[in-house]
């Protein structure tokens, strides 16, 4: 059966809207407690650089949460964060995201902090969009979900 939805393989947000739900604000929850677990990642370079690496710290803390997002995503297509708030990350196939698909979510996101108005207009999307999607789920096809029980 061809269907125009590139969404066909994911969960419909009408008719399995449980899916969907909270998950905007999950999401936001999941952000800083992220957050959190890279500042806990960055203290210990800190400490062990003799504290010579508060004279980089903005590109230690992107580069450092780059990574954790990036390993964490691809390893099992939702960061730490995520997980304890029972949300996952799916291609526009319902699969979970690969290591490629996972770089490119993670630079997505990077590209909307280095850029607020990018970021302000994807929490809109998350909160707006029937998908709940974000800028960079947008242009990736990728959603979050529910994780299913």
């Amino acid at each position: 059966m061809m269907t125009s939805d590139p969404y066909f393989d994911l969960p419909d947000p009408v008719r399995q809207s449980q899916f969907y739900s909270g998950v905007a604000v999950k999401r936001g929850l999941a952000w800083v407690i992220d957050t959190a677990i890279t500042f806990a990642l960055v203290l210990p370079i800190l400490l062990m650089t003799a504290f010579v690496a508060t004279f980089f710290l903005p590109l230690l803390f992107f580069t450092v949460g780059f990574a954790y997002r990036w390993m964490t995503i691809a390893g099992g297509s939702a960061t730490w964060g995520m997980r304890m708030m029972a949300v996952e990350l799916r291609n526009a196939g319902g699969q979970r995201l690969d290591g490629g698909e996972a770089f490119l979510h993670t630079l997505g996101y990077t590209v909307q902090w280095a850029f607020p108005v990018l970021q302000v207009v994807s929490i809109v999307t998350m909160l707006a969009s029937e998908r709940g999607q974000s800028l960079t789920d947008m242009v990736l096809g990728t959603v979050a979900l529910n994780r299913r029980a």
